[in-house]
């Protein structure tokens, strides 16, 4: 018997800022995620919203492709986890997913060139209020 994955979510009462790397504006992730990360056969990473588009600005360049800022959000992780190998001298595999293009989102990357984009922060206030609203397992 396959045991029920859970789900890491924030429950659907919470709606973060409205930022152009946010992706797809889901409360949670998906159960497969959900139970690779609980495994630890994947990690979790936050980024910011300028490391995000000036490492899709740094992909469209080197490959010719304008990235979705949701898959940007790993272009910068896979960035700065090779320059780490680079710094430490470790050979290591990088795997990334490019789930899609930008070409839906070039007023973003517009207003990331005009300098008119902010990181924002999600107050740890508004994320403990909606954990207290999930139910208890």
């Amino acid at each position: 018997m396959v045991p029920a994955l859970n789900m890491y979510t924030l429950g659907h009462d919470f709606v973060p800022p409205g930022i152009h790397a946010g992706g797809l504006r889901y409360h949670g992730m998906s159960p497969i995620i959900s139970g690779l990360f609980h495994h630890g056969i994947i990690e979790a990473q936050a980024v910011e919203q300028l490391a995000i588009f000036e490492a899709a600005q740094l992909f469209a360049r080197a490959e010719g492709i304008i990235p979705a800022p949701e898959s940007a959000h790993a272009i910068r992780v896979a960035i700065d986890e090779a320059l780490k190998c680079k710094q430490t001298g470790e050979e290591k595999v990088i795997l990334f997913g490019l789930s899609g293009h930008g070409h839906f989102d070039m007023s973003a990357y517009d207003e990331f060139q005009k300098g008119l984009l902010k990181n924002v922060t999600h107050p740890q206030s508004e994320i403990d209020k909606a954990l207290a609203k999930l139910p208890k397992r």
